[in-house]
This record gives structure tokens, C-alpha cells and sequence, in this order.
């Protein structure tokens, strides 16, 4: 059995349906062995898109999502999309080839230190060094990946590691040629050594394990009473509900019926969005940074007190704030809960309305003032979508994109203005069904966030909201959709610039220097790959080209829909720092 085979079964046996990968000649045995036993190897057209694309299918399933690339300039290209994960403590294994292991150091191709340069990227990383260590190190990995706070990890495997055992020799055995001294002979010795020490493992050695779920964390009955007691006497009570509340993806849809009846007002950020559904009468989107300042009570759970929250300024000072976070650190930064709970947030809520439901009638004055937030973000909303623009306008596009969602649709955003435009306004249905890449801000996760969607959900409409400067980074990928037939629907908002950042720039600087692109024709790149490219650049095109493009993908086409539109000030001001 060769290395390829042994991580290849390591990943059926953690339940790994899908392997994300750019081919390169340190990682071959790996694919072609994953392929050999049913694993699906899908082969993208940039390392970072892998990445993501195993990113998205952490998210979806709780799995952790597995990328191979290869050594040197692989791993490096990953660096981002690793760190991203890492931001949004998002479980996946990135497997890295590397150099013979009798090479290392001595100047061989692509050969770095990529343990070194992951140091501060990953929460676990290791190198295999003997073939008796690939099933323990991967089973370790699989572990670390999913424990207490999640996150990505790093297995380095050499390249000679991963083929058949005689065949290795012979390449060493082929290197040095017949000796014709004693140093020759001594190095001969010394590499056929070498080969014994790396292939040195008892067919015992390569077991796997017996797979046991790892619960993350107990809850805190003393904290669940506590906050049970605070909410109880709550009469301006808030919650927001961040992307680490559903982490634990097989109890998400208990966690959605129980938070429906909980009767507290919430906020739902990152993936949380959706949990409630498209239209629960106590989910919010406007507003939030004046409800924390009224609010009397705080309920944050899975995420911090960072720059989305005004670094701890929006709550207001005499709020009692609960806060629900894996991460001590997270649950202090810029500031400290009144009642703190270290735990998972999903967990810890499922317990907390089993205990409590909060009376409606007396809350109505509180729900009254946030339905009138609320009502004047939908207000504003409308009055920017009547605007005449040049081209489409952007926000009449964003409902017109809504209106015909799906029940099981995915929607993926990958971009500045137009998708935080996107985000007032369409409704994701169901839980799970919103991926934005988190607290990073990284642009370029959309191919690949919109890859794994598919794949996890084949049945579904996945949408893949692009503005133009991000689309930049992933819309050669549309020819990994054709070539593995996954019918996604792309809309790239094209308004010929890097908007969120030209819009203050233009003001604060007097220059737009960097941040204007052209009005080009995406559309006709899709068709050149042999997507469907459609085109959009007025109002009256919207519905019937949505209509056209969403029926073009359930018949098994890729879709990219070049959507043209005007400049609004909708959003001004509203740059992240």
C-alpha cells in the first residue's frame, strides 16, 4: 500500500466525499488513489479556489473540507484562503506536498520551509516523515481541525512517500548509479537505509482508528441558569447570533425551531443568516447598532466585540451583556461580558430555551421601537431602488434577485458594495444557506465558497453574487463549473469600479486613483468557456433574464448574468477600517 492509498482511505473513513486540488507532480498518487476509491477529485484553476471550495464544505456539513496542493508555489498560492479559515475558524485539512525526504534542504524544487510559514496560519501542522506516520497524523489532524475552536490545519507529505515502495528504491538506486568508490558506496548505503527507515511499517501500523464524534463542549448549567434569570427580567432584551452558533451543523435545524420560539429580538450575522428563515417577525436586519445602544440586555453568541460591533461601543454601557463564544480570548476582546461563558454558543443556546421563553406581550413597546428601525431601513431601501440610475439599478436588481429565490437556495457573496448591498436586502430561506467569507473581508472566495455549495447540495440553486473587482479573482473558474457540471448561477453587479472603496476615497482624497475599472463584457468570457452568459443593463431586462438564467442552470448549464448597473449612494460612508 503506498502513501497515495493510505491517505486516500484515511479520508473515506472521516467521511471525506469530495478532494479539491491543482495537480502537480508531489501530490499525484493522492488524487489518483482518491479517485480509485470513490472519492470525487474536483481540479479547479487556482490553489486558493481549492481551498475555499473545501472551506465552504466545512461550513455545510461539519466535515472538515480537504484541499491537496502541491509543493512550494501550491502551498504558497493557499496562504490566503488557509488564513481566511483561520478568521472564520472554519475545520478544514490542507495536505501539502513537499520534496523527497533525502532532498529537503539541499536545493530541490520548490523545496521551503512550509511547517515554518504556517506557523501562524493553521492551529495544528505537521510533517510526515515515515510511511508508520501518515494514519496517525492524519486521524490527529481530522481531530485538531474540529476541536475546541476550529480552524484549518497543515499536513506536510514528501513526494516519496506517497509511491510504491520498490519503485522509490529504484529511483534512489537509479540516482547514484554503480558505485566506483567507498564514498560511493557509502552513500549508496546510506540512501538504501534511508528507504528501509521510510517504509519501515507492520501492515498493523496502518489501522485506522475507530471514528468518534468529538463534542466540543459540556454546558454550563450554572451559566444557563444565570442567563435564564437575567432574561427573565429583561425588558429591552437584544441577540445577536454569529457564524460559531452553527458550527455544530447536525443540531442547526434543532437550534432553529427552538430559537423561533424563544421570542427574543435577533440580529443574525455570517452564516447565521437564514436560521430563522426568510421572515420570522422577531429577525432583524436595520437598525442594530441603535438597538445595542437602547437595549437593557445583550445576548452575543459566536462572535466578537470587533470593528462589526464598534469594538464593544455599540453596547450600551448599562446593557447586562451576555456573552457565548468557544474562544476566551474572543469572548473578552475590547469588552468583557457581564456574564462570560466559554463554550459553544449553539450548544449553550439550545440549553438556554429549553429554560425560557420570554412573553411577548411584555416586550411590545421594545418590539415596537425595532419594528419602527426596521421599518425605515426597508423605507430607504425602496426610495434607492425607485431611483433612476445609469444601467440597472443596483438595489431593484438585489429584490428582483430575491423575489425568486428558492426555498433551498444557496447564496454565496464575494465582493464590496454590491454584496453588502446585496445583504440589506435578500432573505436567505433556510439555515445554512448564506456563505460570505467573515471577519477577513477576503475577496476571491466566491468560485470556490460556490463550488463546495453544489456539490454538498446538488439540488439546490446556488447563486454567486460577484462584484466586478472581485470576480476578478475567480472567473476562470467558470470552466471548472462546465467541466464537473455544476450548474451554478453567477450575477456579477458591474459598475466599473472598486466602489467601496472609490466612493470614499473620491471624497476624502480627490482621487480615484486604483479603483475604476471598465463596464466589460463578463458575459461573453462565460460563453467563451462555455457557460451561459446573459446580459443585463437596464431595469426592464431584470425578471426575464433571472427567469432565463435560473432555468438554464436546472438544466445543467453554468450561468454568468453580466448585471450592468448604475451608482447610488445607498451605502455611503460606509467603509470598514
Amino acid at each position: 500500500m503506498n502513501g497515495g492509498e493510505q491517505i486516500a482511505r484515511v479520508l473515506r473513513h472521516q467521511g471525506v466525499k469530495f478532494l479539491f486540488t491543482l495537480c502537480g507532480g508531489h501530490i499525484s498518487p493522492i488524487l489518483v488513489e482518491a479517485k480509485r476509491i470513490g472519492i470525487r477529485v474536483i481540479d479547479v484553476r487556482q490553489e486558493p479556489t481549492a481551498v475555499f471550495a473545501a472551506d465552504a464544505v466545512s461550513r455545510l456539513t461539519g466535515i472538515p473540507g480537504v484541499a491537496v496542493v502541491t509543493a512550494g508555489p501550491g502551498v504558497t498560492n493557499a496562504v490566503t484562503a488557509v488564513k481566511n479559515a483561520q478568521m472564520a475558524q472554519s475545520p478544514l485539512v490542507l495536505i501539502g506536498g513537499a520534496p523527497a525526504t533525502a532532498l529537503k534542504g539541499r536545493g530541490a524544487l520548490q523545496d521551503i520551509d512550509q511547517i515554518g510559514l504556517f506557523k501562524t496560519l493553521v492551529k495544528w501542522s505537521a510533517a510526515v516523515r515515515r510511511d508508520c506516520d501518515i494514519v496517525p497524523i492524519l486521524e490527529e489532524a481530522f481531530d485538531a481541525a474540529v476541536s475546541g475552536v476550529p480552524g484549518p490545519v497543515f499536513v506536510e507529505c514528501p513526494v516519496d512517500l506517497l509511491y510504491d515502495p520498490e519503485l522509490v528504491r529504484q529511483w534512489y538506486v537509479k540516482e547514484t548509479g554503480r558505485p566506483r568508490n567507498i564514498r560511493e558506496r557509502a552513500i549508496q548505503w546510506y540512501l538504501r537505509r534511508h528507504v528501509d527507515k521510510l517504509f519501515a511499517c507492520s501492515p498493523k501500523s496502518l489501522e485506522l482508528a475507530a471514528k468518534e464524534s468529538i463534542v466540543p463542549f459540556a454546558v454550563d448549567t450554572d451559566a444557563v441558569a444565570a442567563a435564564a434569570a437575567r432574561i427573565r427580567t429583561a425588558t429591552k432584551p437584544v441577540m445577536i447570533i454569529g457564524s460559531q452558533a452553527l458550527l455544530r451543523v447536525d443540531r442547526v435545524g434543532e437550534l432553529a425551531r427552538k430559537l423561533a420560539g424563544f421570542n427574543m429580538p435577533v440580529y443574525l450575522t455570517g452564516m447565521a443568516r437564514g436560521l430563522l428563515g426568510g421572515g420570522h417577525p422577531l429577525q432583524f436586519k436595520h437598525g442594530r447598532s441603535k438597538a445595542l445602544k437602547e437595549a437593557d440586555l445583550v445576548l452575543i453568541a459566536g462572535m466578537p466585540c470587533d470593528f462589526r460591533l464598534g469594538y464593544g461601543k455599540s453596547i450600551g454601557k448599562k446593557a447586562f451583556y451576555i456573552g457565548i463564544n468557544r474562544s476566551a480570548a474572543d469572548l473578552k476582546k475590547n469588552r468583557k461580558p457581564n456574564l462570560p461563558v466559554v463554550g459553544d454558543p449553539g450548544t449553550f443556546l439550545l440549553a438556554l430555551t429549553g429554560q425560557v421563553r420570554l412573553e411577548q406581550h411584555r416586550l411590545s413597546e421594545w418590539l415596537d421601537r425595532l419594528r419602527a428601525g426596521e421599518q425605515q431601513g426597508e423605507e430607504k431601501i425602496a426610495a434607492f431602488a425607485a431611483a433612476d440610475t445609469q444601467y440597472a439599478n443596483p438595489l431593484s436588481l438585489c429584490r428582483s434577485i430575491d423575489a425568486v429565490l428558492d426555498n433551498n437556495s444557496v447564496i454565496v457573496g464575494d465582493g464590496g458594495d454590491f454584496v453588502a448591498t446585496a445583504s440589506y436586502i435578500l432573505n436567505p430561506r433556510a439555515p445554512l444557506s448564506w456563505l460570505d467569507p467573515g471577519v477577513y473581508g477576503t475577496l476571491g472566495v466566491g468560485a470556490g465558497f460556490a463550488l463546495g455549495a453544489k456539490l454538498v447540495r446538488p439540488e439546490a440553486d446556488v447563486w454567486l453574487l460577484y462584484g466586478d473587482g472581485a470576480s476578478g479573482y475567480g472567473l476562470i473558474e467558470q470552466d471548472t463549473f462546465v467541466r464537473h457540471n455544476l450548474p451554478v448561477i453567477t450575477v456579477i453587479g458591474n459598475d466599473a469600479g472598486w466602489t467601496q472603496i472609490a466612493r470614499d476615497q473620491s471624497v476624502i482624497l480627490g482621487d480615484d486613483v486604483g479603483a475604476v475599472l471598465r463596464y466589460n463584457r463578463y458575459h461573453e468570457l462565460a460563453e467563451s468557456l462555455d457557460a451561459r452568459g446573459y446580459l443585463i443593463n437596464h431595469n426592464a431586462h431584470i425578471d426575464e433574464v433571472l427567469g432565463q438564467a435560473k432555468q438554464k442552470s436546472r438544466d445543467g448549464r453554468p450561468v454568468l448574468i453580466n448585471a450592468m448597473i448604475g451608482a447610488t449612494d445607498y451605502r455611503k460612508g460606509s467603509i470598514s477600517m
